[in-house]
């Protein structure tokens, strides 16, 4: 349930119809996860909403403002979601944007998704489907959470069982890319791998600090190629997302995969930094 909502700093609910987020999906969102009272990761989405706001050619925001605002919505809650949505702004008809750009903050704090539904897909693993519908290639865009999410919609409506708990997507070469809401890494022979997104997909935050934790552990971890023929290969298999941390996947497209150790060991080493991200109960606030 949404707590509550700032538009430019204040309490609003409401947008202009003629908001470039809305009529054209001008914008970038952030998505961070809040426990123990502080945000995680918060440096790299800031590094990723920076990069978004080059490549969009929006006007830098003033970080101070958006993390006083941040920081006002939470409030005293030590746990929860941030939304950061930031937009182009109002505009007139047409893709042409003016030439003064004003950017929207619209900020929005929700419950933190937990539970022993939860936990448990951290600790078992969780079942995943390839899906029939591509993700675009627009090397210009890849990489950011840019606001046009219509790719992950058409593919979120392939399935509605609930046990499937995500899909994965590829390009029209068939290269997998990702899930429609994660980022996705393979094990093989004590090796480390997720897809390369130079042409589509999102750099996840949780993706980063995986990476990065994988250096320090001396893995190796390679960004490269990935089609079908190196999911069926793979010893193990893994999602990341900023909200659920490292969740091991049990079963892709019919095929058992095993929760294996060096998925254990990064969810380990995740854990012990960042308590939302932890496959164990979680104590309270």
């Amino acid at each position: 349930m949404t707590e509550s909502i700032q538009v430019g700093g204040q309490a609003e609910t409401c947008v202009p119809a003629n908001d470039r987020g809305l009529t054209y999906g001008d914008g970038l969102f952030e998505t961070i996860a809040c426990a123990g009272g502080r945000f995680l990761l918060w440096d790299r989405h800031m590094r990723r909403l920076e990069t978004g706001c080059e490549r969009l050619a929006f006007p830098m925001p003033d970080w101070e403002p958006l993390s006083s605002e941040a920081e006002r919505l939470r409030a005293d809650q030590s746990r929860g979601v941030l939304k950061i949505l930031m937009t182009r702004g109002d505009g007139e008809r047409g893709y042409r944007p003016p030439e003064q750009t004003r950017l929207r903050r619209i900020l929005s704090w929700h419950d933190l998704p937990e539970g022993e539904e939860v936990r448990n897909r951290c600790r078992s693993g969780v079942r995943i489907r390839s899906c029939r519908t591509p993700i675009s290639i627009q090397p210009l865009l890849a990489g950011l959470k840019h606001c046009n999410r219509l790719d992950q919609v058409m593919a979120r409506l392939e399935w509605r069982d609930e046990s499937i708990a995500e899909g994965l997507m590829y390009d029209p070469e068939g290269q997998v890319i990702s899930g429609t809401s994660s980022n996705l890494f393979l094990v093989r022979e004590g090796r480390l791998f997720t897809p390369k997104l130079s042409r589509s997909g999102v750099a996840g935050c949780m993706r980063a600090e995986v990476l990065d934790t994988a250096r320090t552990l001396d893995l190796h971890a390679e960004i490269t190629d990935l089609g079908r023929a190196d999911l069926e290969a793979a010893d193990e298999m893994f999602l990341t997302n900023s909200l659920f941390g490292i969740r091991p996947v049990r079963e892709w497209d019919g095929v058992a995969k095993i929760v294996g150790p060096l998925t254990r060991r990064l969810q380990a080493r995740c854990a012990s930094a960042w308590p939302a991200f932890s496959h164990e109960p979680l104590s309270s606030p």
